[in-house]
């Protein structure tokens, strides 16, 4: 037979356990919440009308190669003066730090592609050629978590023409 001692130690150990599955609960649900704040950052941002004109400045941009592109574009201070030179930066350092995230796992592969479609590939293949001249130039870290994503996004794409989807 069950003394009170004996039943007050097993009500303290259901609260505990009901406890620890109410807390996992919640903290799932922060999760969740936080990987959606991140989403509509990230999708905010990126449909913003000041994304979207640096974006269609940056595409538009004219050059050969990289030579051509710092005779064109570049500053002599090194950082972007020109109006296409920001736009450029701007691009591809919200690019980078999806990338970053990418990277990180902070997101999944999946995620991006369903928020940035053809974006990140699009942008790189632009980019590439003046990535790779700075790069020559002495910056060999530059934008590399953006050529990740840039990657990955390529990988992707691969897998799904394989299987014979289209638009993952």
């Amino acid at each position: 037979m069950l003394d009170i001692p004996s039943i007050s130690a097993i009500a303290a150990a259901i609260g505990v356990l009901i406890g620890v599955i109410i807390a996992v609960g919640e903290l799932r649900n922060l999760v969740k919440t936080r990987q959606t704040d991140l989403v509509m950052r990230l999708y905010s941002t990126m449909s913003s009308k000041e994304f979207w004109e640096a974006m269609t400045k940056f595409m538009t941009m004219e050059f050969k190669d990289y030579n051509d592109y710092k005779k064109k574009y570049a500053s002599s201070t090194g950082f972007p003066e020109k109006p296409e030179a920001i736009a450029m930066a701007t691009v591809s350092v919200f690019l980078q730090g999806v990338g970053i995230l990418l990277y990180m796992k902070l997101i999944d592969i999946n995620l991006a592609a369903r928020l940035f479609r053809t974006v990140p590939i699009y942008t790189w293949e632009k980019m590439k050629p003046i990535v790779e001249g700075f790069r020559k130039e002495g910056y060999p870290q530059m934008f590399t978590e953006y050529e990740y994503f840039y990657n990955e996004m390529k990988k992707r794409e691969q897998q799904f023409q394989q299987r014979g989807v289209k638009n993952g």
